[in-house]
């Protein structure tokens, strides 16, 4: 009951703190110069004909100039921006230009939308770790596009550390059509596969759990700075590092006060995951992963299921039923083989996400081994692109009415669901023949 007050006083101070912000004060379609700080990579939008290709970027806003005023205030904007100089930027790298302010379009804690008119005034220097960070995403992205196929090289950098830049937007379609979109963005999966590959190379070579712990902590680093420090990326980091420790002790008693106290503190270092969907869905798929994927995975096992493709369906058809009521609430979207695509590209996403992460470390050391290393994650992206392009042709899914009633609905549906598959006892092991025989001799 504390904490709750406390997170409520909070984050009501903070909504008032950007009501209150001087650049709401400005009518709709004041023009001002500003200078912001981008906290993420410029993200491009769908091509319109009439204005060209348009980015987006969240930043964080350092001052503003209205007339003879300039104002030095805080606060998140959003910048809508077209022409050239845009698409270069990096996160940290100030960056001042004439804006147009408009209303933000979400109830968080963003203070306005900043639209650019024309191209940046100046640039700053971005900090070191950004541009080491942005020299090897590019070297990443060059070396795939040398040695795989324009598609393969596209969706790689996706599936890697969340760069969609260069993903074509047929794939982009055929993923959303099959419920595949969260492989292009960092999850916690991302961090679980690649924290899991380094415990077990380490306990491969006998490395002191101490040591592998460290080294599994400076992987999780570099990732971030990496896949770029943004809300969505933390989140992913500790949902993945709360399902690895799901995953290694095998203690759902321990990982879920585990993911609690995640949500706590992700909560209070940013208040605006609260009304965040991907921070929702995130949360959502670990809980059904430590709650629900072990009993859904030992009942298959005891119906005649192999322990591998029990743990891919029990895992993908957990995520999708905790997490089908957000998706259908927001998009009303439901894709009738949508668990059935997950279960079939589900064994290539680990390899590729191993295999492509040295790739992206080897691409800035050796170029000639990074091209072997990525042209061995052909055969898996190429798997993926097929099942998705297929299955998106089946044209197997429905739209259904988006919203909080809808949401409710298919949730209620889930929750009987989920009682009715925790109801059903797991069957007994009939005693073989040689079993009675032994017990009929007797010790």
């Amino acid at each position: 009951m504390l904490i709750g007050a406390g997170f409520a006083a909070a984050a009501a101070w903070q909504q008032h703190r950007v009501d209150a912000h001087p650049l709401r004060g400005l009518d709709r379609g004041t023009h001002v110069w500003v200078r912001v700080v981008p906290v993420d990579d410029p993200k491009a939008l769908p091509t319109k004909s009439f204005r060209g290709q348009q980015w987006m970027m969240r930043s964080e806003l350092v001052e503003y100039r209205y007339g003879a005023d300039n104002v030095r205030a805080g606060g998140a904007v959003l910048v809508l921006a077209h022409g050239a100089g845009w698409s270069q930027l990096l996160p940290g790298q100030p960056v001042t230009f004439r804006a147009r302010v408009d209303r933000p379009w979400r109830s968080d804690l963003t203070v306005a939308v900043l639209r650019a008119q024309g191209s940046p005034a100046s640039i700053g220097p971005p900090p070191w770790w950004q541009r080491i960070a942005g020299s090897v995403r590019a070297d990443f992205a060059e070396a795939a596009q040398r040695v795989l196929s324009p598609d393969a090289a596209g969706l790689l950098p996706g599936l890697v550390i969340g760069d969609t830049s260069r993903l074509p937007d047929h794939v982009r379609a055929n993923f959303r059509e099959t419920h595949l979109t969260h492989l292009t963005a960092v999850s916690g999966a991302n961090i679980t596969i690649l924290l899991g590959a380094v415990l077990l190379s380490m306990r491969a070579l006998t490395v002191d759990p101490r040591i592998a712990a460290v080294a599994a902590g400076l992987v999780l680093i570099m990732f971030v700075i990496l896949a770029r420090p943004t809300p969505s990326v933390l989140r992913a980091a500790v949902m993945g590092a709360v399902a690895l420790l799901a995953l290694c002790t095998g203690r759902r008693k321990t990982a879920l006060p585990a993911l609690c106290t995640a949500v706590i503190a992700l909560l209070a270092w940013s208040p605006a995951l609260a009304v965040d969907a991907g921070f929702a869905l995130s949360v959502l798929a670990t809980a059904g992963l430590i709650l629900l994927a072990p009993g859904w995975s030992s009942w298959l096992q005891s119906h005649g299921f192999w322990r591998a493709p029990a743990d891919a369906l029990s895992v993908s058809t957990a995520a999708f039923v905790v997490t089908a009521p957000v998706i259908i609430g927001l998009t009303g979207h439901f894709s009738f083989i949508a668990i059935v695509v997950n279960v079939l590209v589900e064994p290539v996403v680990a390899p590729i996400t191993v295999i492509g992460a040295l790739g992206a470390v080897l691409s800035c050391i050796w170029t000639p081994l990074a091209h072997l290393v990525l042209f061995c994650t052909g055969p898996p992206l190429w798997w993926l692109l097929t099942v998705s392009a297929r299955a998106a042709a089946l044209g197997a899914s429905v739209a259904l009415p988006s919203g909080l009633g809808s949401g409710l609905i298919v949730a209620v549906v889930c929750a009987i669901l989920i009682i009715a598959l925790r109801s059903r006892p797991a069957p007994r092991r009939q005693p073989r023949a040689s079993d009675r025989t032994a017990g009929q001799q007797g010790p």
